[in-house]
C-alpha cells in the first residue's frame, strides 16, 4: 500500500501538483469570464429566479425540475470536500489555501455556466426514454470526436468511484469510529446496502432524496457553525488576516504546523476548490442535463449558484470554524497511519526554530539535510528510548508515541528501512496534527457544544457525503450507458457499491491521493472541449435576452 501511495503521489505531482494544471483550470475560467462578459455576475440573479420558480422558464422535456437538478448536482459537490476537503487544504497549504479556493470558485462559476449550458444543449434521449447528457455528448456532437467522448466517459466512470465514492465513505467511516466507536467495516456495509437501494431507482429517486437532504442538513450544519463562530468571535478577524496576509508568501509555521510555501498553498487551494465545487470537471453537467428548463442557457444560469453556495458559502464557513478555533495548529492523540508516517534520522523538535526550518523543507519535499532513518530503534514498554530518530506523522512531529503489538506494549528492537517500519501489524499511537473530517469535527468540539459538536459534524458528514456518493453513481452510470448502453449500468452500479464498502477501511491518504489523480485526469479533456466550443457558447449568450 505504501508503494502504491508513493506512485499516486508521483502521478499527482505531474498533474494537479504541477504548475500547468492550476493554470489550465483557473485560466479557462478567466478566459470565459472575459470572453462572455462576466456571466457569473450578470446572470446570478436570473439563476435565483429560475430555480425558485419566479421565472417561467420550465416546460421542456426532462426528468427533473431546475431545483432538483441543482440539488442533485449540489449533493455531488457538497460533501466531503466541504467538511473534510477544506480541513485538508488548511492542513497542507495553511490559511492561504482558502484564498485560492475562493479564486477557483469565482472563476469556476463561469466554467460551470459554460459546461452545463453545453451539456443541456447537446443532451439526448436514450432507448429507454431517459435523458442523458454531459461532456461526452457535446464532445461527440459539437466536436465530432467520438473517441475523445469515449475517453472522457471511461475516465468519468473511474472518477465517480475514485472521487465521488471512496473519499466519502472513508471520511464517514473515520468520523463514525472516532465519535461513536462504530467499526469502519460496519459503516461501509450498512451504508453500502442503503446506497444500492437508492441508486437502483435512477435519477428520479436520486433527485428526490437529494432535494430533501441538502436543504435540511445545510441548515443544521450552519447552525452548529454559527455557535462555534460566536464562541470564537475574537479570532474571526485574525483568521481573515491569516488568509490574506500570506497569499503570496505561503503560510508561516505555527504550533505543530510546520508551514507551507506559496506553491503548496496554491496547489492545494486550487485542488480542493476543484474537488469541492467540481467546476471544469464535467461531472455536475450530467445532472443538470436532466432538467426540464426550456432554454439550455437558463440551466447554465442555475448552475452558477452551485460553486457560490458550495465554496464561497459552505467551504468558507468550515474554514472560519477551523481557523478561529485554532485546532489546525494543535496536536491530538490519534492512530498513526503508515502512509502518513515517516521515521527520520536525528532528534527534531518543532519548539526549536532551526529544526522547524529543516522540518518545513522536509515535509514540503524541498532539499533538506534531513534523511529517512535506516536501522534499528529500541523500545521499552512501547516507548522509543533511542535518541537517534524522530517520527513524523501528518506533516508534524509525533509526540508521546506508544507502539503495541496484538494489544501488548512492545519492548525490544524494531527495524526500519527508508523511514518505514518493516514489521506489519504494529499499532502506533501518539499526538500529531490531524486532517480531513476529523479536524473539522475537533474544531466544532472546541465550543460550548463540546463533544456534541463532533457528533454534529459526524451526522452532517454522514448525510452530505452519502448524498455525494449517490449523485456520483449517476454520473458514472450515465458514462457507462454512453459506452456500453443501458445493459452495462446494472453491473457498474454493483461494482460501485462494492468499491464503496471496501474504501471504508483503506488508509485516508491513499483515498485522497486517488481522488487528486482521477479528478485531474477527467478535467483535462473537458476543459479543452469547452474552449474549442467557445464560439458556440458566445453565440448563445449574445442571443439571450434577459426578461
Amino acid at each position: 500500500m505504501v508503494a502504491f501511495n508513493d506512485f499516486l503521489k508521483l502521478l499527482d505531482s505531474q498533474l494537479s501538483g504541477s504548475w500547468w494544471f492550476p493554470a489550465l483550470l483557473i485560466g479557462t475560467g478567466i478566459f470565459f469570464t472575459i470572453y462572455l462578459g462576466f456571466p457569473q455576475f450578470r446572470f446570478f440573479g436570473q439563476g435565483w429566479k429560475i430555480v425558485t420558480g419566479k421565472h417561467g422558464g420550465e416546460g421542456s422535456k426532462g426528468e427533473t425540475t431546475p431545483f432538483e437538478a441543482l440539488t442533485t448536482a449540489m449533493s455531488g459537490a457538497v460533501g466531503t470536500g466541504n467538511i473534510g476537503g477544506v480541513a485538508l487544504a488548511i492542513w497542507t497549504g495553511g490559511p492561504a489555501a482558502i484564498f485560492w479556493m475562493w479564486i477557483t470558485a469565482i472563476f469556476g462559476m463561469t466554467t460551470k455556466f459554460v459546461e452545463v449550458t453545453l451539456a443541456h444543449k447537446f443532451r439526448t434521449t436514450l432507448s429507454d426514454g431517459s435523458i442523458s447528457g454531459g461532456p461526452m455528448y457535446y464532445i461527440e456532437k459539437g466536436l465530432n470526436m467520438k473517441w475523445v467522448a469515449i475517453l472522457f466517459s471511461a475516465l468519468m466512470m473511474i472518477c465517480a468511484i475514485g472521487s465521488g465514492n471512496m473519499p466519502q465513505i472513508n471520511n464517514i467511516a473515520n468520523v463514525m469510529e472516532t465519535e461513536f466507536s462504530v467499526p469502519k467495516l460496519m459503516t461501509g456495509l450498512v451504508l453500502g446496502g442503503l446506497l444500492w437501494i437508492i441508486i437502483i431507482g435512477g435519477i428520479t429517486r436520486i433527485a428526490a432524496v437529494a432535494s430533501k437532504i441538502i436543504p435540511i442538513m445545510g441548515a443544521i450544519y450552519f447552525g452548529g457553525a454559527l455557535i462555534v463562530l460566536v464562541n470564537n468571535y475574537e479570532n474571526i478577524i485574525p483568521s481573515f488576516n491569516a488568509i490574506f496576509s500570506q497569499v503570496f508568501t505561503g503560510s508561516a509555521a505555527v504550533g505543530g504546523f510546520l508551514g507551507a510555501s506559496f506553491a503548496m498553498s496554491l496547489k492545494y487551494g486550487v485542488a480542493r476548490g476543484l474537488y469541492s465545487n467540481e467546476a471544469g470537471q464535467g461531472s455536475s453537467p450530467i445532472a443538470h442535463a436532466s432538467s426540464k428548463t426550456e432554454k439550455s442557457i437558463e440551466q447554465g444560469m442555475v448552475s452558477i449558484l452551485e460553486p457560490f453556495i458550495d465554496t464561497i458559502v459552505v467551504c468558507s464557513v468550515t474554514a472560519m470554524v477551523i481557523l478561529s478555533s485554532g485546532v489546525w495548529t494543535e496536536k491530538f492523540e490519534n492512530s498513526f497511519d503508515r502512509t502518513s508516517m515517516t521515521v527520520i534520522s536525528g532528534v527534531y523538535s518543532d519548539a526549536n526554530e532551526d529544526d522547524v526550518i529543516e522540518l518545513s523543507k522536509y515535509v514540503q519535499n524541498m532539499p533538506s539535510e534531513i534523511t529517512n532513518f535506516n536501522g534499528v530503534i529500541s523500545l521499552e514498554a512501547g516507548s522509543i528510548v533511542s535518541s537517534n530518530a524522530t517520527i513524523i506523522h501528518k506533516r508534524s512531529v509525533g509526540e508521546d508515541v506508544i507502539i503495541s503489538r496484538d494489544g501488548n506494549l512492545v519492548t525490544g528492537d524494531l527495524e526500519i528501512i527508508n523511514g518505514s517500519f518493516v514489521e506489519r501489524g504494529l499499532n502506533i499511537r501518539g499526538k500529531s496534527l490531524i486532517d480531513s473530517a476529523e479536524l473539522t469535527a475537533k474544531a466544532f468540539s472546541q465550543s460550548s457544544m463540546n463533544e456534541y459538536g463532533g457528533y454534529l459534524v459526524a451526522i452532517a458528514l454522514l448525510l452530505f457525503a452519502f448524498s455525494t456518493a449517490i449523485a456520483w453513481c449517476y454520473y458514472g452510470d450515465r458514462s457507462t450507458a454512453y459506452i456500453f448502453g443501458e445493459k452495462g449500468v446494472f453491473w457498474y452500479r454493483n461494482f460501485y457499491v462494492l468499491c464503496f464498502i471496501l474504501a471504508a477501511v483503506i488508509d485516508t491518504e491513499v483515498v485522497w491521493n486517488i481522488a487528486y489523480v482521477v479528478v485531474a485526469l477527467v478535467s483535462i479533456p473537458n476543459l479543452i472541449a469547452i474552449f474549442v466550443l467557445r464560439r458556440e457558447m458566445k453565440e448563445d449568450v449574445d442571443n439571450y435576452k434577459l426578461n
